[in-house]
């Protein structure tokens, strides 16, 4: 009984078998089948090779939630060289709450304002690089990629200390609240009041006023080699005076997670604007470089994705199959109609050769002599 469940069981899989063998002595190889193999072998190699390198790309994926963090602080990552001694301007910030934030984290470094041949190539690569991103959006996903952890890559410093140091270099990094503000470079150091916030700016002569500015980085958050913000490599150079440059932040909360990379940090779009301050012509106002921000609510969480392993099997044995399957009925499609011509010629000739030898014979048999009949 075992026995013949197990050839049930065997002739029952035979019968579900869908691939069938054909034996050799059925299989006729031709010349033209063997050229159709070569070509889709080719073009699966080829092919599957392509996939392969599409198996290694990856995109960024983004997501947008509300952003739900309101205790924690905000960090801002200054480096501005503005045309003035350090002695007569001051940088602080005042948020809407009207706190000020002291700028403990600030320093500042006597610096000479015009830049070395090193210092400008920096700086119109950055240019460069602000260009093409404005065109071509497609290359931030290409920066978040590049981004990696670590120290921020060492600017070129100049070299040259012969001149005086009419210029001073503010870097460094302030933390604030998570509200909107307002971060200002001005006349005089600040000073604290209990009504408000001030500027000791009254023993400044206002022939030494220069706001000419350069901003080589400002970002928001943590700082991320290979990520380059807006304002990155902006220089604005004034004749007048009393001048005020303004800014126009936006800032959204960014969490990157990349295969290189996984921080908090944040992006941002700018507006500016720019006047001569002039109380005579009725334009009001304090000169300095001022650039107020806002926060936004929503929060962006970009995430770099990769094809799952399945997926790619998948996409290789439909280019595999399906190039099987196309060339082979391209293959017998081409042959059935080459048979169909060939055929068709092929008959022509032989009912030509047929009705040759009917026409020999009937003129045979009209040339016979009456002398045979009557042998016959």
């Amino acid at each position: 009984m075992r026995r013949l469940t197990k050839k049930k069981a065997l002739t029952l899989v035979k019968e579900l078998d869908a691939f069938p063998k054909v034996p050799e002595s059925y299989v006729e190889s031709t010349a033209s089948g063997g050229t159709v193999s070569l070509i889709a072998f080719t073009l699966m190699a080829v092919l599957a090779f392509l996939e392969f390198f599409v198996y290694r790309n990856t995109w960024m994926r983004y997501e947008y939630e509300v952003d739900k963090d309101f205790s924690s602080k905000l960090k801002i990552n200054v480096d501005i060289t503005v045309a003035m001694r350090c002695q007569y301007i001051g940088a602080d910030v005042l948020d809407l709450a009207e706190t000020m934030v002291a700028s403990d984290g600030l320093k500042y470094e006597p610096v000479n304002f015009e830049l070395s041949p090193q210092q400008r190539l920096w700086q119109m690569t950055l240019l460069h690089i602000q260009e093409r991103l404005r065109m071509e959006h497609s290359l931030q996903d290409v920066l978040f990629k590049t981004a990696i952890k670590g120290a921020l890559p060492a600017q070129p410093q100049s070299e040259d200390s012969s001149t005086s140091l009419s210029a001073c270099r503010i870097h460094g990094h302030l933390y604030v609240n998570k509200v909107a503000g307002n971060f200002h470079i001005t006349v005089g150091k600040s000073i604290p009041h209990p009504r408000g916030h001030a500027h000791l700016a009254a023993l400044v002569s206002h022939d030494t006023y220069n706001f000419s500015h350069r901003i080589d980085h400002l970002s928001f958050g943590e700082e991320i080699p290979g990520i380059i913000n807006p304002l990155d490599g902006t220089e604005k150079v004034t004749a007048d005076s009393n001048h005020m440059f303004q800014y126009f932040v936006t800032i959204v909360p960014t969490k990157l997670n990349t295969y290189q990379v996984s921080a908090d940090t944040h992006q941002y779009s700018v507006t500016e604007r720019e006047r001569v301050i002039n109380h005579a012509a009725g334009s009001h106002g304090v000169s300095g470089i001022f650039m107020k921000y806002d926060i936004s609510s929503l929060m962006v969480k970009v995430t770099e994705q990769h094809m799952p392993l399945w997926q790619f099997l998948v996409r290789l044995c439909g280019i595999i199959g399906g190039i099987f399957s196309t060339t082979g009925m391209l293959h017998s499609m081409v042959g059935f109609l080459v048979d169909v011509v060939c055929c068709r010629f092929q008959m022509g000739i032989y009912r030509h050769l047929k009705e040759a030898p009917l026409d020999v014979q009937e003129n045979s048999e009209t040339s016979v002599p009456p002398e045979n009949y009557s042998q016959q």
